[in-house]
């Protein structure tokens, strides 16, 4: 079956999205869709920059989630909609991020990793002083290092976000050439029950591959990995769902029969 549900979009309550989300579940609507999941922002202590301003990604919880909770009523007999959060994951401030997920009743968690060292990976300052692999395996080091500190996730985002920005982009990126620290990263995101998901933002970005690459899709399953969502990391209702033909495609050659979605923390699968 088509993939139905898109479990990675934001809103105007992240602060890099000015959709207002009713016009997303709208927009959802007309696609066909039966279920979405909101994954707002939350990034703390995310670095403070002229297009970046202090506390942009810092997530008003509450107002989220009393908007979603009157949306769901009012569109409960046409679509399903889930109250999730990208939380951007930093090891040194786990503890914080913690409390921050246990204080609210989500749906759905996705772990994130979009800062390094307190450096945004979307900056070229990042790569100043190293080479692109290195600044690929810092972000990938990251993630390891956040998998190992922190469990109050779901999915693990779009893995390989760090080539979206850097110089080279995917040109020279291979999955072969960063096996080793990603064997690691599956192997503690199996040990802990953890999912990934498949993130289509990339394709629409003009990679030629979706979050993170085939190849690591097929290593996940391979060492026993079945759970995965599906997100288009939709900042505007144009873009929701997009492509999701492409995704289905990728998981059933990766080995995958079926796809996720989450009610109260809890994976639901359904065929491909």
């Amino acid at each position: 079956m088509p993939i139905r549900a898109d479990y990675h979009m934001h809103s105007s309550f992240s602060g890099d999205s000015q959709a207002p989300m009713e016009d997303m579940i709208r927009q959802a609507i007309c696609l066909g869709l039966s279920e979405i999941c909101f994954t707002e922002h939350m990034d703390m202590d995310f670095p403070v920059s002229e297009e970046c301003p202090a506390g942009m990604f810092e997530l008003d919880a509450d107002a989220y989630r009393a908007a979603l909770l009157c949306l769901r009523e009012q569109y409960r007999d046409r679509i399903k909609v889930r109250f999730g959060v990208e939380l951007g994951l930093q090891p040194d401030i786990s503890r914080r991020i913690a409390a921050f997920a246990a204080a609210y009743d989500f749906d759905f968690i996705i772990g994130s990793t979009h800062v390094v060292r307190h450096l945004d990976p979307a900056y070229p300052s990042y790569y100043e002083g190293r080479t692109t692999e290195e600044g690929y395996r810092a972000y990938f080091e990251e993630i390891l290092a956040s998998v190992r500190s922190f469990s109050d996730f779901d999915v693990y985002g779009h893995i390989d976000y760090v080539i979206r920005y850097s110089r080279e982009r995917d040109a020279n990126y291979r999955y072969e050439q960063y096996a080793d620290i990603f064997g690691q990263i599956i192997d503690a995101l199996l040990e802990k029950g953890k999912g990934i998901e498949i993130n289509t933002a990339g394709l629409r970005k003009g990679l030629r591959e979706q979050h993170p690459c085939t190849g690591f899709l097929k290593e996940y399953r391979r060492r026993g990995g079945e759970i995965v969502t599906v997100g288009s990391d939709a900042h505007r209702p144009a873009d929701i769902a997009l492509p999701f033909a492409r995704a289905e495609a990728v998981l059933k050659e990766c080995g995958f029969t079926h796809y996720c979605t989450f009610e109260k923390r809890r994976p639901l699968f359904h065929r491909l």
